[in-house]
This record gives C-alpha cells, sequence and structure tokens, in this order.
C-alpha cells in the first residue's frame, strides 16, 4: 500500500511540472511560390528600331523573404518552342542583340532560393526593325476559345483568336484550318475579316485547328496548331 501511495505521488509530481507530452509543437514553415513578374518592356506589339533589345520586368515578392531569381525567355514563336535567348539571374533587367526584322516573343518567371517557381508571366510581342523594311509580317494569333485542351459538347464549336502586326495601318484578315488530323488541312474560312468561326462536331473526337494571319501586304504568318476533344 505504501508503495502505491509513493508511486502516485511521484506521478502527481511529474505531471505538475509538465513533465507529460502536451508541449506546444511548432508546425512546419510551409514554402510558397514567389509573385508572377510582370513585364514592363518592350511593351506590347512595340517595333524596337535597334536590334539590340533591352528588356525590363518589375521584382517579385516572396512570403518568405526568400532570395529570388529570374528567367527570361524570348522566342521566335509565342509556343515558345523556338527559343532563342534564355536568362538566369537576381536583376530585373537583360539585353540581348537579336535578329533583324523579326517577330519575338518573351515572358518571365520567378523562383526562389528553395527551388519553388512562378507561373510564366503574360506574354508580349514586339518586331524588330530591318535594313530598308517595307512590310512587317504580323504576329502569330493568338488563342482565345475553345480553351486548349478543353472538352466540349457535339454541336457547334465557336473557335475564336485574335492578332495583331507591329503596321497597325495593314488589314488583316484569316485562313482557318480545322479537322481531326494534326496538322488539319481542310480549310474551312479563307481570307475572314472576322476573328471568329463556327464550326461543326461531332461527339467522340478529338479536333485541330489553326489560323494563317494575312496582311493587305502580302505578309502571313502560320499560326500554332490548336486542339480540344468533343464528349
Amino acid at each position: 500500500m505504501k508503495n502505491f501511495i509513493y508511486l502516485s505521488i511521484i506521478s502527481l509530481v511529474f505531471i505538475s511540472c509538465g513533465g507529460g507530452s502536451d508541449d506546444p509543437v511548432t508546425p512546419p514553415v510551409t514554402n510558397t511560390a514567389p509573385s508572377v513578374p510582370t513585364l514592363v518592356g518592350p511593351v506590347d506589339n512595340k517595333l524596337c528600331l535597334n536590334n539590340t533589345v533591352s528588356f525590363q520586368w518589375n521584382r517579385a515578392t516572396d512570403t518568405e523573404n526568400d532570395a529570388i531569381t529570374y528567367q527570361i525567355q524570348v522566342a521566335k514563336d509565342n509556343a515558345f518552342t523556338q527559343i532563342t535567348k534564355t536568362f538566369d539571374g537576381a536583376e530585373n533587367a537583360a539585353s540581348f542583340v537579336l535578329d533583324k526584322n523579326t517577330a519575338y516573343y518573351w515572358r518571365i518567371k520567378a523562383t526562389d532560393a528553395k527551388g519553388l517557381a512562378s507561373a510564366y508571366s503574360s506574354v508580349f510581342k514586339f518586331y524588330t526593325s530591318g535594313d530598308a523594311v517595307v512590310n512587317h509580317l504580323p504576329f502569330a494569333p493568338e488563342l482565345v476559345a475553345p480553351a486548349l485542351n478543353a472538352v466540349l459538347n457535339a454541336g457547334t464549336a465557336s473557335l475564336k483568336w485574335t492578332a495583331s502586326d507591329v503596321d497597325t495601318a495593314d488589314a488583316l484578315t484569316y485562313d482557318v484550318y480545322f479537322g481531326t488530323t494534326n496538322p488539319p488541312t481542310a480549310k474551312i474560312g479563307e481570307n475572314k475579316s472576322e476573328k471568329a468561326l463556327d464550326a461543326a462536331i461531332e461527339s467522340g473526337k478529338q479536333y485541330f485547328w489553326k489560323v494563317v494571319v494575312k496582311d493587305n501586304k502580302g505578309g502571313e504568318t502560320v499560326g500554332q496548331v490548336w486542339k480540344f476533344k468533343t464528349n
């Protein structure tokens, strides 16, 4: 009986002195990606008179105040399959010598010291001036709808896009190719001035489409292939 009393007293001493396992545990710190940088210059749709082009963007922020580095990509297509220049560094500016009389597209992402990256920024496009160039080709068309890899119901798909030209006085028209083969070869719209076209679609198929942008001076730019599926 005495032993039992001694053990009870010892247990009470341990409990009253905080010897249990109820001490607060500090939760682990969760790392978050930096914010997406915003592009400053060259501004969208700019004609650069010099082919030495300076790029600038606003710095990203990081919740944990980690050091941030930036990656810039400069490409000759808006799908960034033809990347010509890249840069990784802590500064928010870079300069490259580029080809003359060429359309370029650029974007930025930020990465923190723990390796977590933001999404890429929006894409800006510009044109470098050439020697005695009279006409510049239109920029590649940009997808509006349906979203890439979207799933639609059978019936009618409303195809929508946008396009621009650094020669702002040029009139643009569009040829639209559409079908179930990649790349699509059936032209369902020709010399259209509108940036939209309806196409009949059947269930259980994958569709591919692209737009060719043409200006009124004989210049044309072939866009990338976009795709979607039907239920």
